[in-house]
């Protein structure tokens, strides 16, 4: 199965499982893995909260490629330590780079896509 086809079940998956709209944008799939990996379930968040769970989200996806590395868990949030410089990408590079990340997440936590 080719990537696009992945990244299409994925995007499936949220607009199933999390109401998103068709195609959602990468920040909204972000905030919901933030969400998820802070573990503590719905809840109102302020808005440096809902910046906080998506510097999660980027740390915990891109964490297998090396970049950052879990270290602890404070006040109930994950802390992540800085490995490595992302190289200067383009925006469209950027997105690419963030869909591998997540179809790896997905992979990682074996999340059926089906």
């Amino acid at each position: 199965m080719s990537e696009a086809e992945i990244w299409k079940k994925v995007e499936h998956f949220f607009e199933v499982n999390f109401q998103t709209e068709k195609n959602p944008p990468i920040d909204t799939l972000l905030f919901i893995i933030g969400v998820q990996e802070l573990g503590s379930g719905q809840q109102k968040f302020t808005k440096d909260d809902k910046l906080n769970l998506l510097h999660i989200a980027v740390c915990r996806l891109l964490e297998p490629f090396g970049y950052y590395k879990f270290t602890h868990y404070e006040d109930g949030w994950p802390h992540y330590d800085k490995l490595d410089d992302l190289p200067e990408l383009k925006p469209n590079e950027q997105s690419l780079l963030m869909k591998k990340a997540i179809i790896q997440y997905f992979q990682d936590e074996e999340i059926d896509l089906e």
